[in-house]
């Protein structure tokens, strides 16, 4: 039986794409570029917070000068308020709640800022929810590397085949398969099925409470 679930924070757990944009477009707009339009940052998305920088720049048409300069502007507004416009997806906390019942181990494991991610999840579901939070330090790999997965799955004395990944994007489906975990793909999130049929999803659901089957099921 699975014994832990693994869930990606943005586009996942919560909605956060307008919070994303939000930061993001402040930068650029700072920088005498044009905001870009917030439904391009669910593409922009997914691989941290420097990357999107990279890419929401290049997108404006930046020379990328000033690209240092906005990943740092990037972390530390996002420092400040974490929650703003970020709202969790429908089901999800009853769902999640529904496996801790079960005895399962829950954790985040996100490519945002460390800090930013511990204050928007426990911002958004409490403190005793899940059992790891873990969100991108310096000097930590960010995803799709395995290496933060497999410290959660040791940290929670569990066999990676044990674990559930849970993600939107073709990089949480690319983590979980490298960490030799059962990847789950969402849909309600920011990108689409064939992205994630094409990054070998396990499973692809539509609905938080599909999640319960599948822990109900066995992994072999």
């Amino acid at each position: 039986m699975y014994q832990a679930c693994i869930f990606d924070l943005d586009g996942t757990l919560a909605d956060t794409v307008d919070s994303i944009a939000y930061v993001a477009n402040q930068i650029l707009e700072r920088f005498g570029l044009p905001a870009q339009p917030v439904e391009d940052y669910k593409y922009h998305a997914g691989d941290g917070g420097d990357v999107l920088m990279e890419r929401c720049m290049k997108a404006a048409g930046s020379d990328m000068s000033r690209l240092e300069e906005g990943q740092k502007l990037y972390r530390e507004i996002f420092a400040k308020n974490p929650l703003y416009k970020v709202k969790v997806f429908d089901g999800m906390k009853e769902t999640l709640k529904e496996l801790k019942n079960r005895g399962m181990k829950l954790a985040v494991l996100s490519n945002k800022p460390s800090e930013a991610t511990y204050l928007a999840v426990t911002g958004l579901f409490g403190e005793e929810l899940f059992d790891s939070i873990m969100g991108l330090k310096p000097g930590m790999k960010r995803k799709p590397a395995p290496d933060n997965a497999l410290k959660i799955a040791e940290e929670f004395c569990v066999e990676p085949k044990e674990c559930i990944y849970i993600g939107d994007t073709n990089t949480d489906m690319q983590t979980g398969k490298a960490a030799g975990m059962y990847t789950v793909g969402v849909l309600w999130g920011f990108r689409d099925r064939k992205e994630l049929e094409e990054n070998q999803a396990d499973q692809i659901i539509a609905a938080p409470e599909e999640i319960l089957k599948i822990q109900e099921g066995r992994n072999d």
